[in-house]
């Protein structure tokens, strides 16, 4: 520490630095932080690199190793501490300037799923863009404590966990490239007074057999298992699963013949079950894991799966596979209960269970980024880290793009051959991607006065083509930004979207997709 100070004492410390300092010790000083050293210490390091000009090392497992003396052998994906530890200081910075902060003019954020933190003066009325995972449900805290369910449930009735903010679009948009809706078809608002941004309401996540929570990558809180009645907790040592950035997520399973019976508050639910077969597949069965594992699930004595193949949904095993269900309530004695039954003397299982506040008549939007991180447009839509995917890659470009008042939207995209297999429900949606023109590839060096990349390919919905030899670079014209809306898409017999890129020259690439649900004019 003697050293770090001398080097600070000897450069010249600017006028910025200096008062994000004085902030940082400010915040250190109070009582929130005195109270919680083990924050304070995330807290200081995290400032500490980033004054020294090494944000570019503020990573996951350096924090681990430096922060939280985890031993080089540190796999993320199996021990969360440092998203576990991030979320609570997010929250602990968010309460801090709710309080005693409130008048400071400069705040310290941790943008979520993120760790390099960032000064920001404080607003009039400010813009809660980035929000912390939502606290643990009363019904997930007091089955930790082994309270009685019901106990649970009367709890439950007064905790509301904010999961979103609504808000009015405020700033033009991209000027969409679209297929005009068909059949008097309109994208549904996302919630119910036609505002934008996610229902409010409680939230629950349960992984499935595991004994600790974890934090996914977008800053989502999921508690160990609780609330089941039979069945055994399986681990499973299969290190790659398909389709999501969560693979440690369906490592830990629930099999066998069992219950959960969940209470929650009175109103709209949606239900999303998380399956991925780890047992049964070639290399246990020599040919594939289709037919070795069919189950029955039932919500509140209503089926919702019958001679459910988790491979043959899925499409193979190893493979994340996402049923949604809308409208669901809580039974008369508040309370969800889940039936998971096997079939032909086979156990049943589920990786995950998520009941998230629900909307009337449809699902909630879904909006997906080819990154890492969750990220809240200019028109404060939330949009998840990548999901659904299989195939191709990742990549970051550091030159701005043209055509939009939102370029850190189009930062980075996925590029290759690849598919994401979107769950929804019955109905019909409209699919909106996302595409920029670039002017390097993957790893190359950027430079304005290069030619952008051409790139040629073809995107299918189920098997129905989207888009042929489609070119970023000639649709774009003067902007580099390209949006393409799709309506009157119906899921496939499995309950996805498949959308298919395939490469004709070079590679396919996606910035991000959205899937959004249409009503008909009454």
């Amino acid at each position: 520490m003697e050293g770090r100070s001398e080097m600070a004492a000897a450069g010249a410390e600017t006028v910025e630095t200096a008062s994000q300092r004085a902030e940082l010790q400010a915040v250190l000083r109070s009582q929130d932080f005195v109270r919680a050293p083990r924050l304070a210490h995330l807290l200081s390091y995290l400032c500490e690199k980033l004054f020294a000009g090494e944000a570019h090392q503020i990573k996951e497992y350096s924090i681990a190793l430096e922060v939280f003396n985890r031993a080089p052998s540190f796999d993320q994906e199996s021990d969360s501490i440092v998203r576990v530890e991030a979320n609570r200081l997010r929250k602990r910075l968010a309460d801090y300037y709710s309080g005693a902060g409130a008048s400071h003019a400069l705040q310290i954020t941790i943008p979520v799923g993120q760790y390099v933190p960032r000064f920001e003066l404080r607003r009039t009325a400010p813009e809660e863009r980035e929000l912390a995972a939502p606290p643990e449900s009363a019904f997930v805290q007091n089955s930790r404590k082994g309270l009685p369910w019901f106990i649970g449930a009367g709890i439950a009735g007064l905790v509301i966990a904010a999961v979103g903010t609504t808000y009015m679009l405020t700033r033009h948009r991209v000027e969409e490239r679209t297929t005009a809706p068909t059949n008097g078809a309109q994208l549904q608002a996302d919630s119910p007074d036609g505002h934008f941004g996610p229902p409010a309401g409680e939230e629950i996540r349960i992984l499935a057999g595991a004994s600790r929570s974890l934090v996914d990558h977008a800053g989502k809180l999921w508690s160990a298992d609780v609330g089941f009645t039979g069945g055994a907790a399986v681990k499973s040592s299969v290190l790659h699963i398909g389709r999501t950035l969560e693979s440690g997520f369906y490592r830990t399973s629930r099999q066998g013949q069992f219950r959960y019976d969940i209470p929650l508050k009175a109103g709209l639910y949606e239900l999303r079950l998380h399956f991925a077969e780890t047992v049964y597949g070639p290399d246990a069965t020599g040919t594939g894991g289709e037919g070795n594992r069919l189950m029955t699930v039932k919500a509140n004595g209503q089926t919702l799966l019958k001679h459910f193949d988790v491979v043959g949904d899925a499409g193979a095993s190893g493979m994340a596979d996402v049923k949604v269900f809308g409208g669901l309530q809580p039974a008369s004695d508040g309370t969800v209960h889940l039936e998971f039954s096997g079939e032909d003397g086979r156990p049943a299982m589920v990786s995950a269970i998520e009941i998230l506040p629900g909307l009337k008549g449809h699902i909630r939007p879904v909006r997906v980024l080819a990154r890492q991180s969750p990220y809240y447009s200019n028109d404060s839509h939330w949009w998840s880290p990548d999901n659904y995917f299989e195939g191709g890659q990742l990549a970051t470009y550091a030159q701005e793009v043209t055509g939009t008042d939102d370029p850190e939207l189009y930062e980075t995209e996925r590029w290759g051959n690849f598919s994401y297999a979107v769950p929804v429900t019955p109905g019909r949606y409209s699919v909106v991607l996302h595409f920029a023109a670039r002017h390097s590839r993957p790893g190359e060096p950027t430079s304005e006065t290069a030619d952008l990349v051409s790139n040629v390919f073809n995107v299918f919905c189920n098997g129905r083509a989207l888009l042929s030899n489609f070119n970023v670079v000639s649709e774009a014209g003067k902007t580099d930004v390209v949006v393409k809306r799709f309506s009157g898409m119906e899921p496939n017999a499995q309950g996805k979207l498949l959308l298919s890129f395939v490469p004709v020259v070079g590679h396919a690439t996606l910035v991000g997709l959205e899937v959004l649900p249409e009503r008909k004019e009454q």
